[in-house]
């Protein structure tokens, strides 16, 4: 009787509306939070500092934007160059570009961006040095760096996109008579763009997200503006609300022209054309007429003239010296670019040459299991620390986090909007904002509500696995979506209930397709738990960082330590992770350009 009433929509609205007004008035009436809201710091002007702290998050969201801006189109054009470079035939440029994308993409960003700031600059000389920090260096390293961290997944991404392309197409533009160029510029990147606009969205949104990290090389976006304020007037609850409300909002607005991006990129009969498209191609007016008009000149004034198959003598040798310059310029092409790449690991090697090895030998250990010098047996996780830390909760993070992508995202397939609207806004609301700000949340707030002291390392736990438990659930939600609807119906028909359908038909079959997506994702959440170290948790960043400043004057050696034990431990799980995906794929056929 209860099941018949509860598959009726209204009643299942109605439950909702009864669940979301019973919270509102116990935690708005009953519940003592022990702390004084007060949102009026937001908009109106303080006494003793003299300004609105809601212009300072504006801000902050107008340089959080910037360095969006500017990040994603240098991870976008080194994306393009490496995502074709691990593809080409020529070993030196597929080598490069292959050790380019692994590096990148299997060392924390963290790490990175305090290459970037606090080693880099040391290796340079004293003049340039002080220029670039004259020139507004945190900015520029931020923005910098985040690119090239980006590029590295955007270049599998477009990597992905055209090895995804029927080989027949490849053929076919040949026997056309179309040159490799023209192939690549006119069939190729066309059709994988169309084909790669989901995921590479995903990777636009993820550099906007991780555009929060340019707090901790002092540049002032908008989570550090959130802090700003919460450290000068201590309500961080209404700034960290603020700034939550404000990452969500933008996040909708780039998923929003992603969409209008992908709308304009579809190739339908006008028939079938529906109201979104027409506002993409209002919103791309500005960017598409230009070209339009363009073309229009280029083909008035250019026309194309009408070949002969029977050429004259005279075009005949200039076609065989036009070849024969085309091939020179790839020879010399090709040994500067060896010649490049010879200089690079010179450089590299008399870099690596110059360390002192002492002082990496010396705190390799304290690297590996810090421990302080007088722990006793009170010690959480045995007085453990640096990269055993970051293992451990990551372990916990991800062996937790998948029950509650498990359960979220199968509340995410259902029907039934008592399980589809909370597992919805709970995935939505986590993968909108950025790690660091829920790690902020649980740090600074859960304390409030429970009234309990917190370990640092427990609130970066636990806001891993909040975090992980999302994307677990988007992997889940996608693995089940893959499977035919024919599985569903043949295991109705058989009498089996929705649990049972799950448990014994759905799930085994799903989470055989879910494995190497949930391997890489253990792989980022090894890389996140640097993020532990804004709230000190002595995992490995939190020890580099404080051995970088007891020691002053060795920040390539401990970085580039910290990197490489960083890179070992996600490599290996990455060797994983595509060994996995090459046995559960039935795609055998690599294009090559």
């Amino acid at each position: 009787m209860i099941n018949r009433y509860l598959e009726k929509d209204w009643v299942q609205y109605l439950c909702l509306t009864a669940i979301v007004g019973i919270a509102v008035y116990y935690f708005g009436w009953v519940f003592e939070f022990g702390y004084k809201f007060d949102w009026s710091v937001l908009y109106t002007e303080n006494e003793t500092y003299g300004q609105v702290f809601g212009k300072m998050l504006l801000s902050g969201l107008g340089t959080t934007i910037t360095i969006s801006i500017f990040s994603s189109i240098i991870a976008l054009g080194l994306g393009i160059v490496f995502g074709l470079g691990r593809l080409s035939h020529f070993r030196p440029v597929n080598w490069f570009s292959t050790c380019y994308v692994e590096f990148f993409r299997n060392t924390p960003l963290l790490i990175q961006l305090f290459f970037w700031y606090f080693a880099l600059p040391m290796g340079l000389p004293e003049a340039a040095r002080n220029f670039l920090f004259d020139q507004n260096y945190e900015m520029i390293s931020a923005t910098v760096g985040l690119g090239i961290y980006t590029s590295s997944f955007m270049a599998e991404v477009i990597r992905a996109g055209i090895q995804s392309i029927p080989k027949g197409l490849l053929e076919a533009s040949y026997s056309s008579g179309l040159t490799p160029f023209q192939t690549l510029i006119k069939i190729i990147l066309p059709l994988a763009f169309r084909a790669i606009i989901p995921p590479l969205g995903s990777e636009f949104l993820n550099n906007m997200k991780n555009s929060s990290l340019a707090m901790v090389v002092g540049v002032a976006e908008l989570c550090w503006s959130s802090q700003q304020i919460e450290s000068l007037t201590f309500k961080g609850f209404e700034a960290t609300t603020a700034a939550t409300a404000l990452y969500l909002g933008l996040s909708l607005c780039i998923a929003g022209i992603l969409n209008l991006v992908n709308c304009k990129l579809q190739i339908i009969p006008k028939k079938q054309r529906t109201k979104r498209h027409f506002i993409a191609d209002i919103f791309f007016w500005p960017v598409t007429f230009p070209f339009s008009l363009g073309s229009a000149v280029c083909r008035k004034l250019f026309r194309k003239r009408e070949e002969d198959f029977n050429l004259s003598r005279t075009q005949a040798a200039r076609r065989a010296i036009l070849r024969k310059i085309v091939k020179l310029f790839s020879l010399t092409w090709k040994l500067v670019f060896i010649v490049f790449i010879a200089s690079v690991i010179v450089m590299a090697g008399i870099g690596i040459s110059g360390f002192n090895f002492d002082i990496i030998a010396d705190n390799f250990m304290t690297l590996l299991i810090w421990r302080f010098p007088a722990s006793g047996s009170n010690e959480l996780l045995w007085g453990l620390g640096g990269l055993s830390f970051s293992i451990l909760m990551s372990v916990i993070a991800i062996s937790v986090s998948f029950f509650i992508g498990l359960i979220v995202g199968i509340g995410r397939t259902s029907k039934n909007k008592l399980f589809l609207v909370p597992s919805t806004v709970y995935i939505e609301l986590i993968r909108g904002n950025p790690l660091i700000m829920v790690i902020f949340w649980v740090y600074f707030f859960v304390p409030i509500v429970t009234d309990a002291y917190l370990n640092v390392f427990w609130s970066a736990t636990i806001a891993l696995t909040i975090f992980t438990g999302a994307y677990l659930a988007e992997i889940v939600r996608s693995g089940i979506q893959n499977l035919p609807p024919g599985q569903f119906e043949a295991a109705a028909s058989t009498g089996l209930t929705y649990f049972q359908t799950m448990r014994k038909i759905i799930l085994p079959q799903a989470l055989k397709q879910m494995l190497p997506a949930i391997v890489g994702q253990f792989i980022a959440i090894f890389k996140d738990s640097s993020l532990a170290y804004v709230i000190g948790v002595l995992e490995l960043t939190f020890v580099a960082q404080g051995l970088n400043n007891r020691l002053m004057i060795y920040p390539f050696e401990i970085y580039t330590t910290v990197a490489v034990l960083y890179f070992i431990c996600c490599y290996l799980m990455s060797i994983v992770a595509r060994r996995l995906e090459r046995k559960l794929s039935t795609d055998t056929f690599r294009l090559q350009m």
